[in-house]
C-alpha cells in the first residue's frame, strides 16, 4: 500500500513542475513606457488612478470622459507624476461613449494621431445604480447597457484594428464584483457587468493569434465619487451584503489592474473575496498560468461549500429586512 507521504511528494513533484511550467505559456509583460495608454472614464475615481499609475511607469495617456472641467482638473493631477516630465504627455477629450459610434471613432483617431496606437486600453467608463427591481424604470436597464457596456464595446472596436496591425495590445474591461455575484438591487447593474463577461471572453479568442490580451477586471467596492453617490439610495440589504467585501481605495484596485492587464492576466481581482470568486466563476474563462489552472481546479470544491455559507447569510440579510419592513407597516395600521 502506498503511504501518505509517497503520495504528498509526488503532489508537491506535480506542483513544483507545474509552477517552473507556467512561464513558458505566459506573455511577455507588456512595457508601458513610452506606450499610448487611452483610459476611458479617466476624470475620476478608479480611472484617474488607473491613469496616474501608468504615468509613474512613464506612458503618453489619452483620457476618455464627457466632463470638460473634471477633465482637465485630472489632467493636471495626472501631469503631477509623469515619470519624465520631458517626454510625457496628456490629452482629454471629451466624448460620450456610449451614443455616437462615430464621435468614439473619431476622438481614438485623434488619440492615435497624437500618440501612435494604443498599446493598452482601459475601458472604466461606468455607472452603478441600486433599486429593487420593480421600482426601477425601464429606461434606467437600457442606461446601464449603454454605459457600461455599449460604451466599452464602441471603444473597443475602435482601437481594435490599429492593434491587430501592430500584432501587440492590451485591452482592460472594467466589471465589478457584481459582474460575478447578482446581488439584491443590483438587477440592472449586474447584467450590464455580467456582458462584459462574453464580451471579453469572445473577444480574447479572436484576438489572441493577433498577441492581444484581454483582462476582465472585477473591482470590489472602491472609495469613490461614484460609490459615495451610490450609497445614498442603496437599499438596507444591499449595503448590509456589501459589508462583507470591505471598501478598498482607488489607487489599490488600480494597480492591481495594471499588473494583472501588463501581464495578460485574463482575470483581475483583490482580496481573498474576489479570489474565491475568481475560482468559483472562472468557468472557460482562459488561463495563462497551468499554476492558476491548478489552483482553481483544486480551490472549486472548497471555495462553492464556502460559498453556500455566504449564500445562507445573505438570504437571512433580505429576510430580516423584509420582516421589519412588514412589522413597521403593521405597527402604523394599529397605531
Amino acid at each position: 500500500m502506498i503511504s501518505w507521504w509517497i503520495i504528498l511528494a509526488i503532489f508537491m513533484i506535480f506542483l513544483i513542475i507545474l509552477y517552473f511550467a507556467s512561464p513558458l505559456i505566459t506573455p511577455k509583460a507588456l512595457k508601458l513606457q513610452s506606450s499610448h495608454v487611452l483610459v476611458t472614464g479617466g476624470s475620476s475615481g478608479i480611472g484617474k488612478a488607473l491613469a496616474i499609475n501608468v504615468a509613474k511607469r512613464g506612458a503618453n495617456i489619452t483620457l476618455l470622459a464627457r466632463n470638460k472641467s473634471k477633465l482637465q482638473e485630472a489632467k493636471v493631477e495626472v501631469e503631477k507624476h509623469f515619470l519624465n516630465k520631458d517626454s510625457q504627455s496628456v490629452i482629454c477629450i471629451s466624448v460620450d461613449i456610449s451614443k455616437d459610434y462615430e464621435a468614439v471613432e473619431k476622438a481614438v483617431q485623434q488619440a492615435e494621431d497624437k500618440f501612435g496606437p494604443v498599446a493598452l486600453l482601459v475601458n472604466c467608463a461606468g455607472t452603478s445604480m441600486t433599486g429593487v427591481f420593480e421600482e426601477i424604470l425601464p429606461s434606467e436597464f437600457k442606461r446601464m447597457l449603454d454605459i457600461n457596456y455599449l460604451g466599452s464595446v464602441y471603444v473597443t472596436r475602435a482601437v481594435v484594428p490599429s492593434m491587430k496591425k501592430q500584432q501587440l495590445g492590451r485591452i482592460v474591461f472594467v466589471s465589478s464584483q457584481a459582474g460575478q455575484l447578482g446581488l439584491f438591487g443590483y438587477t440592472a447593474y449586474s447584467a450590464s457587468k455580467f456582458a462584459l463577461r462574453g464580451l471579453a471572453e469572445a473577444l480574447q479568442m479572436e484576438l489572441k493569434p493577433y498577441h492581444i490580451r484581454v483582462t476582465l477586471a472585477f473591482p470590489p467596492d472602491t472609495d469613490t465619487p461614484g460609490y459615495a453617490e451610490e450609497q445614498k439610495s442603496k437599499p438596507k440589504e444591499t449595503h448590509l451584503i456589501s459589508e462583507v467585501a470591505g471598501l478598498f481605495s482607488p489607487h489599490e484596485v488600480a494597480k492591481s489592474i495594471i499588473e494583472d492587464s501588463t501581464h495578460g492576466k485574463f482575470f483581475s481581482y483583490m482580496g481573498l473575496d474576489g479570489y474565491m470568486l475568481s475560482c468559483l466563476t472562472c468557468g472557460m474563462s482562459p488561463v495563462i498560468s497551468m499554476m492558476d489552472a491548478t489552483q482553481q481546479v483544486i480551490t472549486s470544491g472548497i471555495f462553492r461549500v464556502i460559498s453556500l455559507f455566504y449564500l445562507d447569510y445573505f438570504d437571512r440579510i433580505v429576510q430580516k429586512c423584509k420582516l421589519e419592513r412588514e412589522n413597521i407597516k403593521d405597527d402604523k395600521k394599529t397605531s
